[in-house]
């Protein structure tokens, strides 16, 4: 009979992995114990990556084919030894959310079910006052990866000329996270306006591969999502194994890696190797903090050209200049219903899981072929949706390239997953 814990000696402490068989990763077959033995391996660049940051706990209990909850409060039952802050959110509401300085501490909320790590951008030390910017890079549906590498490298140039070092990895994902360690003198206000910034200056030094559009029915190639900057915002952490089928890690790499790697290469099973040959790219991340004055003059001499604010993300307050947090599309059926009242952007599928969701899109062709076939990449959208403490998924087609007459008619959503909002999160 398998063994239903098991006790680990970590940083001079006994933590105990409840239920170490536990199938995390179905497809690979991979364990909760082969999770918590990976960060254990990796955990000098793991812990680089989250040392002295609030961390919100995204838990698949039940493995990664399952919904994950979120909890931004650190459990009750808990060791002393567990450190914890206390964080002021933009509802109003705070919340005592944990910081990891060692590997035990890591592997202890690894036990818990948190596959990848979700760290604030602020130290605990001071909770107003950034030290990281964080750009995003986005790719739409179908963009190969060397376009997404290319508007990296238009990223780390716009850096540079803003006296900033740029460190690359890969998301785990399908895209490319680039950090700048920045000096703790500006808010969050001012950090975002900085990443809208970069995410300007990129998309007008590239247009044709970058965008700033936050609507996805605006975007693009490849999305830089300057809203990772705003407060209360997270994004997975160097080294996290992210909710993959092949458990996938999201890896620093040098500038050089990264125009010949295959994010593929980077999973539970290859990294620790790695890791244990090359030792970290991120190594010295932490040398130099830069400042933030040229971008914010950037950002100035943009709103003096007539580019003001830029949408927030849902559940943040209206900013003075902000424009209408309203799609496009919806904007302009509001003035001037479209031709036989057909919206160019329809929901098909709202579901609790994904996969379900994708089934319902499948269905939705089979249904229409005919509008199915003048699809591009880009007209499907995907949206993972915040619910209380669960994430659920939309799926949304967008008509644009639909003749009207061969358009289908609107139809109820298939599935159409109802979730039940309560107030937003803290």
């Amino acid at each position: 009979m398998a063994s239903k814990k098991e006790i680990l000696e970590v940083a001079g402490r006994e933590v105990t992995v409840t239920n170490p068989q536990k199938l995390y990763f179905p497809a690979a077959g991979y364990t909760k114990l082969d999770l918590v033995r990976y960060y254990v391996a990796v955990a000098e660049g793991a812990i680089r990556g989250v040392a002295g940051r609030p961390m919100a706990l995204k838990r698949y209990v039940d493995g990664i084919d399952e919904p994950p909850f979120f909890q931004k409060r650190a459990p009750d039952s808990r060791p002393e030894w567990i450190e914890t802050v206390r964080l002021s959110f933009p509802s109003g509401r705070t919340a005592d959310e944990i910081v990891v300085r060692d590997a035990a501490q890591l592997v202890w909320i690894a036990n818990l079910g948190c596959v990848d790590l979700n760290p604030h951008a602020i130290r605990a030390d001071d909770l107003e006052h950034p030290d990281e910017l964080r750009i995003d890079l986005d790719p739409q549906p179908g963009i190969p990866w060397k376009q997404i590498v290319d508007v990296a490298m238009v990223t780390r140039q716009v850096l540079e000329q803003a006296g900033l070092v740029g460190w690359p990895k890969t998301s785990g994902s399908r895209g490319i996270h680039v950090y700048a360690r920045i000096a703790r003198e500006w808010g969050f206000d001012e950090v975002r306006r900085a990443a809208l910034a970069v995410a300007r200056e990129v998309e007008r030094r590239a247009p044709a591969i970058a965008t700033s559009k936050w609507w996805k029915e605006e975007r693009h190639g490849v999305f830089l999502d300057y809203n990772q900057n705003a407060k209360d915002r997270t994004v997975a952490s160097a080294y996290s194994v992210r909710p993959t089928p092949d458990a996938r890690v999201s890896m620093p790499v040098s500038w050089e890696e990264l125009a010949t790697c295959d994010p593929g290469d980077f999973t539970v099973k290859t990294v620790p190797s790695l890791f244990a040959k090359q030792g970290d790219a991120h190594a010295r991340i932490d040398d130099k903090a830069g400042s933030l004055a040229t971008l914010l003059e950037v950002s100035t001499r943009h709103e003096s050209e007539g580019m003001g604010d830029a949408p927030w993300p849902p559940h943040y307050a209206k900013t003075a200049g902000e424009p209408p947090r309203v799609a496009p599309s919806r904007a302009k059926s509001a003035l001037k219903p479209p031709p036989r009242a057909k919206a160019p952007l329809v929901i098909v599928a709202k579901a609790a899981l994904k996969r379900d969701a994708l089934e319902g899109l499948d269905r939705w062709k089979a249904r229409h072929p005919t509008a199915a076939a003048h699809l591009i990449p880009d007209d499907v959208l995907v949206d993972a949706m915040r619910g209380r403490s669960t994430a659920w998924y939309r799926i949304r087609v967008n008509l644009r390239h639909v003749p009207d007459h061969e358009r289908p008619p609107v139809e109820p959503p298939d599935p159409d997953y109802e979730p039940t909002w309560g107030a937003p999160p803290p």
